[in-house]
């Protein structure tokens, strides 16, 4: 085994303990149960990448990087890794008012109409915690 194997085994199993703590276990389960032969090598770079390298990374702490993961995402368009994100942020601590002012930042910066979505989407994924 090659010591580049042994960094990307490393790396994946990092992003994989990264990924589970901020995504949870049962959305994980999910996405591996979903990996096909075409969609496995892209499951990995994300593991790795994503996940092993810049979500495992010290830079920041995990708030931060929800709160840009979200900006960017919402700004994107990307509405389906938002809803995902959102409740990743509230497991990493975000409160929802901080997701509310990024979304304020996200209208002026990126357009209201695409925080408009969002605010939708975040409102329903936040409305799943409040009791009624």
């Amino acid at each position: 085994m090659t010591p580049d194997r042994l960094d990307n085994e490393t790396r994946h199993a990092q992003g994989m303990q990264v990924r589970r703590q901020v995504l949870g276990d049962e959305h994980v389960d999910r996405a591996n149960a979903k990996i096909t032969s075409f969609t496995e090598g892209f499951q990995d770079f994300i593991t790795g990448y994503a996940w092993g390298d810049l979500w495992s990374g010290d830079g920041v702490d995990r708030q931060t990087r929800s709160m840009l993961t979200l900006a960017i995402l919402a700004a994107v368009g990307c509405e389906v890794e938002f809803a995902m994100h959102v409740k990743a942020a509230r497991r990493n601590g975000v409160p929802p008012e901080h997701i509310h002012e990024m979304l304020m930042h996200v209208a002026i910066y990126a357009g209201a109409p695409r925080a408009n979505s969002d605010f939708a989407i975040a409102n329903t994924i936040l409305g799943e915690e409040r009791p009624d």
